[in-house]
């Protein structure tokens, strides 16, 4: 028996390295995450595998979850991957609110300590509005916002604690974000995206969103 594995060891040797060493890049350096909800509208949509980037923030451990090194921390309009232990889940949300910051929201409108965000309309449909977010500094983002008045539409400023960001999803009419899971502490964080790898359509049959491959979010 044990001369049987140890020749197919040494028969697959190579693939056994490949793999491990795959295994190794996706949980240390680079993963790709599938998106299944559309919280992070229009930005990200149902069905887009965007990239990792797990090296954005920290250095950590192979298969664990354990941080090496800090290289940098979160910025304000960063989309974030971070292992929410309130929601049970992976979750995809940009960052609002550094540690320090005061923020509030009053009908979908941002105030970043005492400044208020600005926003250009964009389009409009029946129940749904999408408009440019001009979050300070930050390259400008899309965002979609209902209509219809909705309690989480405003809150009362806040003050984000010390090694804790608030976020929020881009459809911030449907998503369960810092207004529902609170601050999300820094040690949740496990990376950053920047870019949709593959795209495949649930809707129809699972075919492939060519125009969404690689592009920029």
């Amino acid at each position: 028996m044990h001369q049987t594995i140890r020749k197919i060891v040494r028969a697959n040797r190579g693939l056994l390295i490949f793999l491990l060493l795959m295994s190794v890049f996706r949980s240390s350096f680079a993963d790709w995450n599938t998106v299944p909800t559309g919280s992070m509208q229009p930005t990200i949509v149902e069905g887009d595998r965007i990239l990792i980037n797990k090296l954005a923030y920290d250095l950590q451990l192979p298969f664990v979850s354990t941080k090496l090194l800090t290289l940098g921390n979160p910025k304000r309009g960063d989309i974030v991957i971070f292992e929410s232990l309130i929601a049970n889940n992976r979750l995809v949300k940009r960052v609002i609110g550094l540690p320090g910051d005061r923020v509030a929201l009053t009908n979908n409108q941002l105030i970043i300590n005492g400044e208020a965000v600005t926003y250009e309309t964009l389009g409009r449909a029946p129940m749904m509005t999408e408009q440019l977010e001009k979050l300070f500094g930050q390259t400008p983002h899309r965002i979609r916002t209902s209509t219809l008045k909705q309690a989480r539409q405003s809150f009362a400023e806040v003050t984000v604690p010390k090694g804790r960001y608030l976020v929020l999803g881009d459809n911030r009419d449907n998503s369960a974000d810092s207004r529902f899971i609170g601050f999300v502490p820094r040690r949740e964080i496990i990376g950053r995206s920047r870019r949709v790898v593959m795209s495949l359509n649930r809707e129809h049959y699972y075919l492939p969103r060519l125009d969404r491959f690689w592009q920029p979010i």
